[in-house]
């Protein structure tokens, strides 16, 4: 570094803190809140695209952190005369590398095989530039402080205020509103900005030579940077479109999840995929709800109180709507950018017969249980177009947008029907509404006669998880009715009826024999769900013993690691 940093720039015994230094800890801070940042976004990719996001964010933390001591080590290789390049290089390399990161990732999972190696090539290479980052501006400000203990406090300080500023961003900001592929060149403009005002500050304190090849890289790292942001939306939907079969027709990331439908207009057939997941398909999701839905309401003594647990596109709902004694519906799905969808997309809602068409949305943000409001559903007797005075009362339908384990920890009352129709237990936020802890609350919101369904993954694909539900209901007190049916969409697909009293010793069994449906289905019938109550020789029979709680989330480790084996 030139000889007048140590001359010209700070006159010993100065109290006052120097612009450079003040510029460097500000440097500091920035950078500290971008790594944070892209370590989120490297962890979130992987999550969403290996799955199990437990070990992907140890894994891609642990990972980042080992190639940041690799880079703190090899930063005593830089010689002294070339640490401000060597900063400007690190920002610039950290722009590109982390704004293009999940875009690249993404197209490497849609086109090749070897999607993990891209994701974690990545992930060490921003670790090694954010490992480089703190001990070059340290030896940096060393020449703008009076001692190591003064110059080690502001830049640490900065860089760890700046890591928690950069979790409240991502958190709060970038994780609702933006894409995770704009939320990284939004990141890697900051990066940027660093560089270029590192850059023009030192040149212009002739501390640093003006550099004509340096000055070339920086604008068009620039245009590079500003036309990945511009572009990023449209690469997402191209990049997005090789991972499903049909068009899409809709795809948006809302603050839980990435929601995609598609349409294959020949057949009609109407897809809903979350997180990349098939939550549904309109040519046989018939067979699963109908079979989540009708045998509990068909055994259930009473009716009039149905709560369903997930259920955001509706078509649960649909089917509760069929019975004319039921006078309350209360629906609890933590995203209202799904149930949003479901009642105003036209593929959704035809699908969902317009279920949420009357219903009151109510959206709780705040610590306590509301009473809400009420809206009647009304539903003409044979044609939706008939006049208004030629209707028939359905039911109250109350939406609610919380998480349902929230919402059975502070809500009152009880239910006849409780319907739990949560995605497979993927992830630990999904396994929670999964555990012990959480089917103790769903026992205590259930009537003393009533009854619940529980969706509980395959039987056949992931036969360890569907037993673990099974012996965890039955830890939390209920006996259980295990039951299943081949799903073409998904294949063997299981659930749980789940009581208060045992089926043996109770009318269960005689119900079951005697069982009739009242209202219209297309495909289930007393026969079929008769039949759907038999298993195969050992399909019931495990060697584990293990049961799903908050502090043992085993299913998630069955879940993801001894599931889906035979496919």
């Amino acid at each position: 570094m030139p000889s007048e940093l140590h001359g010209g720039v700070r006159a010993p015994g100065h109290s006052r803190v120097n612009p450079a230094s003040a510029l460097l800890c500000l440097c500091m801070f920035a950078s500290g809140a971008c790594g944070i940042i892209l370590e989120y976004i490297q962890a979130s990719l992987a999550s969403m695209i290996l799955g199990n996001a437990f070990e992907q964010w140890a894994m891609v933390i642990g990972l980042m952190m080992f190639w940041m001591g690799f880079g703190s080590l090899i930063q005593a290789r830089i010689p002294k005369e070339r640490l401000v390049y060597v900063f400007i290089g690190i920002e610039i390399a950290l722009a590109l590398s982390g704004g293009y990161s999940p875009t690249l990732t993404y197209l490497s999972y849609g086109y090749t095989g070897h999607y993990s190696l891209v994701l974690y090539f990545f992930v060490s290479m921003i670790g090694i530039l954010i490992g480089l980052e703190i001990p070059v501006i340290i030896r940096i400000n060393n020449d703008f402080s009076k001692e190591l203990s003064t110059n080690l406090g502001y830049i640490l300080s900065a860089d760890y205020i700046g890591s928690l500023a950069g979790a409240l961003v991502y958190v709060f900001i970038l994780l609702r509103f933006f894409p995770i592929t704009e939320a990284a060149f939004l990141t890697a403009g900051m990066n940027f900005f660093l560089a270029l005002i590192t850059f023009i500050y030192f040149t212009r304190k002739q501390i640093i030579r003006r550099n004509i090849p340096l000055l070339v890289i920086m604008v068009a790292t620039c245009v590079v940077v500003i036309f990945g942001y511009m572009n990023n939306r449209r690469w997402q939907v191209t990049n997005e479109q090789s991972l499903y079969d049909d068009p899409i027709v809709y795809s948006k990331t809302s603050q839980y999840q990435h929601i995609v439908i598609t349409h294959f207009t020949p057949l009609d057939e109407v897809r809903l995929f979350l997180n990349g997941n098939l939550q549904l398909c309109s040519t046989d999701e018939a067979r699963y709800h109908e079979s989540l839905v009708h045998p509990a309401m068909a055994l259930a003594q009473a009716r009039t109180r149905v709560l369903i647990l997930g259920g955001g596109d509706g078509c649960a709902l649909r089917e509760v709507l069929k019975y004319p004694d039921v006078e309350l519906i209360t629906l609890v799905d933590l995203d209202p950018a799904m149930t949003s969808l479901a009642a105003t997309h036209p593929l959704l809602s035809r699908l969902n017969n317009h279920a949420f068409d009357s219903a009151r949305v109510t959206t709780l943000t705040g610590p306590g249980m509301s009473p809400g409001e009420f809206r009647q559903i009304y539903q003409a007797a044979s044609d939706r177009k008939r006049k208004p005075d030629d209707v028939r009362h359905v039911a109250e339908v109350r939406v609610m947008n919380l998480d349902a384990d929230k919402f059975l920890e502070q809500v009152k009352g009880f239910w006849d029907v409780i319907i739990v129709d949560m995605p497979d237990p993927s992830t630990p936020e999904l396994s929670k509404l999964y555990s012990k802890e959480f089917y103790l609350k769903v026992y205590h919101r259930l009537s003393k006669n009533g009854i619940a369904s529980v969706q509980a993954t395959s039987p056949y694909l992931a036969k360890e998880s569907y037993l673990c539900i099974g012996r965890t209901l039955i830890s939390a007190g209920f006996f259980i009715l295990p039951y299943h049916e081949n799903v073409p969409s998904f294949g063997d697909w299981g659930w749980f009826l789940c009581t208060r009293k045992d089926w043996d010793n109770s009318l269960g069994k005689q119900r079951i024999s005697e069982l009739e449906f009242t209202v219209p289905t297309r495909f289930l019938t007393p026969e079929v769900f008769r039949r759907e109550l038999v298993f195969g020789k050992g399909m019931t029979q495990s060697r584990h013993t293990e049961i799903n709680t908050l502090l043992f989330p085993v299913l998630l480790s069955y879940y993801n690691h001894e599931s889906w084996l035979l496919e």
